[in-house]
């Protein structure tokens, strides 16, 4: 089965590339390549994948630049593999933002639990109780299925877009708090997309004529004015 995940690979060695490109690519993930740091930031922007893996020794950037740059406005899963084998560097890639630091040589079974420990802590880290026990979101006929990236309401799949998908995933990941429209734009669409909120107001618009019974009563997504958008508190 095809799994929905974009992986970007940010390795200027082909072979290891290759090789950890093989090995997803075998299991189902979608995969992406960068060969040094401006393409990396190019394709962070442009593909906005699920989760970047990242050699620290790119010929044009070093990886933690890289790091604290994209840090500054995603929270995009950064996974580094790295010849770099002292502690210092790991503490400093980890202090950075980075999630998790694999030491080359490594195996196919490390990288593929790494890979998915890191996506799934992306989801779990918002506190939600039931995103934490059973990876998926529940808010009265919501359910936002994080492993499956679908979304249900009373059972029925709304087939959302992928980026709609991602609006709604980031949501319920911060339940009952307000994400801000920069905030929910520069996560989805990247540090590029400006600040103009409409693209925004349109997926949103979109999302709740396929969830909400009323959009213009929602139960789900409600609307802080002048500021973003909160995902009802979920059971």
């Amino acid at each position: 089965m095809k799994c929905p995940y974009t992986v970007l690979i940010a390795e200027d060695e082909n072979n290891i590339a290759s090789f950890m490109a093989t090995i997803l690519t075998a299991n189902g993930y979608q995969v992406i390549r960068a060969k040094d740091g401006a393409e990396t930031m190019m394709m962070v922007t442009s593909h906005c994948p699920d989760l970047m893996i990242l050699d620290l020794g790119l010929p044009d950037m070093d990886g933690g630049q890289i790091i604290q740059s994209v840090r500054g406005w995603s929270q995009i899963p950064i996974l580094v593999v790295s010849a770099r084998t002292h502690e210092r560097d790991k503490v400093e890639a980890l202090d950075l933002g980075a999630d998790d630091y694999i030491t080359k040589p490594f195996g196919t079974a490390e990288l593929l639990a790494r890979v998915r420990t890191a996506l799934r802590r992306m989801h779990t880290n918002s506190g939600a109780q039931d995103a934490l026990q059973t990876g998926r979101f529940t808010c009265g006929g919501l359910t936002v299925d994080f492993d499956r990236r679908r979304v249900f309401v009373d059972g029925n799949d709304v087939h959302l877009t992928q980026n709609e998908y991602k609006i709604v995933a980031l949501l319920a990941a911060y339940a009952g708090r307000v994400l801000t429209y920069d905030l929910l734009i520069h996560s989805i669409w990247g540090p590029n997309a400006g600040e103009d909120n409409q693209i925004l107001r349109v997926n949103m618009a979109n999302i709740r004529r396929k969830i909400e019974k009323n959009p213009a009563e929602p139960h789900y997504i409600f609307t802080e004015m002048g500021v973003g958008y909160r995902m009802a508190e979920g059971e």
